[in-house]
């Protein structure tokens, strides 16, 4: 295992010329402190969880000293916010120190988020809250342990600095780590600017630092946009599949690896409402739940636009209409999957389309029903009651579950081994916005930071029986169910 002294760091992207980034240094905060430290993502660059306790690496990860190599830059970036052109956005709050590569070869991205102003802050303080530092760090491990890709949280470190969102709140600097943080809005800014070398350079190191296998291809930057377009209709898919909704589906946060990132107003389905809205800044309901797959193309396609000088219409066009057929693909996979099936039927939409439909009529907390439904029993007039208690009404649901124990007869399921199989991919713990507050009030008033490291703990065993902490997999209490969540969390 790794100390802090022998990561070794390299800025890869500071080796693009000096339009792509500013040179800044982090800002230092007063009197910083341990809130949560991640394990998990610590072996992801094989570092000793022991270094937490060492006394500099809260300078370290809060930006008050440099680590030893890393070469800090603030990425210069653009982007469409909420379908709107915003010319010049870039890393208003976060500096990329540079990559640490582990022994397995893998480079990894050190974020400082929250770590002072940038010449893109604009007319922001370039600093982070406490309780979205937070969120942020128990959302992308919530996500990783059920198989989405993401960006992941290293740890987050406080300060009783004030600052100021809709209130004065604590102040807090999270590590971000990822393979890499370009976004769609890296080559937009470039694209509209008419700097198509720029955009030219970009392309050609995205594709030598994470797409290598495309590098002899004739057709590499068609080939490029294709691999992009798969990955997130690939990613679409896994966040309907298990109800997690974005909230600020922006092209400057929509990572070309396929990533889930940016972590603001996110929120997981709880009563099932297909246009749920988990940001209340988000007046027309653009970046709503059932919205998000058609928001995933329309992000491809201001990407596709920016990459034009690299490709012809037509081979932009073709990359873009891969779209629809492999999100699809993925959704019915999965789909099919939390159903506990295994055969796919010509047409198959009927199993979960239409149950969809139900449990929107009666509002069933999405989570909770999928784990109750791996209990049913497909033998003729068994009552299944666990299923059914949690509908209100549950007729529509019982013409339902006459096809569906029909269709598992006709595929000869066994009930204990589709149980077993359903277990693994319908999660019974998910980050609820009410779980999330408990922790980040605790953390705010109290300075008891063992929520945070207690929920990450819960999280990150998503599909397991946890006897001992059976009450987080339970709905939301009263004051918990409507909690609004902004773009400045």
């Amino acid at each position: 295992m790794r100390t802090l002294g022998d990561l070794q760091f390299d800025n890869t992207y500071a080796r693009l010329p000096a339009t792509f980034y500013q040179h800044v240094e982090p800002t230092p905060i007063p009197d910083p402190y341990l809130v949560a430290f991640n394990p998990d993502a610590a072996r992801l660059i094989d570092l000793d969880p022991a270094e937490a306790n060492k006394p500099g690496f809260v300078e370290y990860f809060s930006g008050n000293k440099l680590l030893p190599g890393s070469e800090p830059i603030a990425m210069k970036y653009a982007g469409h916010q909420f379908g709107s052109w915003v010319p010049q956005l870039g890393d208003g709050r976060a500096i990329l120190l540079g990559e640490v590569k582990n022994s397995a070869g893998e480079r990894w991205d050190f974020h400082l988020k929250g770590s002072g102003k940038t010449m893109f802050s604009r007319f922001g303080d370039g600093r982070a809250v406490l309780r979205s530092s937070i969120r942020e760090y128990l959302a992308c491990e919530a996500l990783h342990a059920l198989g989405i890709p993401t960006t992941r949280a290293l740890c987050i470190v406080g300060t009783d600095l004030e600052v100021y969102r809709e209130s004065v709140e604590p102040g807090a600097v999270i590590v971000r780590m990822a393979p890499s943080h370009v976004r769609f809005g890296s080559f937009e800014v470039f694209a509209h600017r008419g700097q198509t070398e720029s955009v030219k350079t970009l392309a050609d190191y995205v594709i030598d630092q994470h797409y290598p296998e495309l590098l002899d291809a004739d057709d590499r930057y068609a080939s490029f946009l294709r691999e992009v377009v798969a990955r997130t209709a690939r990613l679409m898919a896994k966040w309907q599949a298990v109800g997690f909704a974005h909230g600020v589906m922006n092209t400057d946060n929509m990572s070309i690896l396929g990533l889930t990132l940016d972590y603001g107003p996110y929120g997981f389905l709880e009563d099932f409402d297909p246009g749920f809205i988990c940001n209340h800044s988000d007046e027309t309901g653009r970046y709503a739940f059932d919205q998000q797959p058609r928001i995933g193309y329309w992000n491809l396609a201001a990407l596709a636009t920016s990459l034009l000088s690299l490709m012809s219409a037509d081979e932009a066009r073709a990359a873009l209409n891969t779209y629809a057929d492999a999100f699809n693909q993925h959704m019915h996979e999965l789909m099919t999957a939390k159903l506990g099936l295994t055969m796919r039927e010509e047409g198959d939409q009927l199993p979960w389309t239409s149950l969809l439909d139900v449990l929107a009529e009666s509002r069933v907390d999405y989570t909770i029903f999928f784990r109750k439904l791996g209990t049913f029993a497909t033998s003729p007039g068994a009552s299944n009651q666990t299923v059914r208690n949690v509908f209100a009404d549950p007729t529509a649901f019982d013409r339902w579950a006459s096809r569906y124990a029909e269709r598992l007869r006709s595929e000869n399921s066994l009930d204990a081994q589709r149980k077993s199989r359903m277990d693994q991919v319908n999660p019974k713990y998910i980050l609820r916005n009410y779980l999330a507050q408990i922790a980040i009030e605790r953390a705010q008033h109290q300075k008891d930071f063992s929520e945070v490291d207690r929920l990450r703990g819960v999280l990150r065993l998503p599909f397991d029986e946890q006897p001992e902490t059976e009450h987080y997999a339970e709905t939301a209490p009263e004051w918990g169910r409507h909690l609004q969540v902004s773009c400045s969390s």
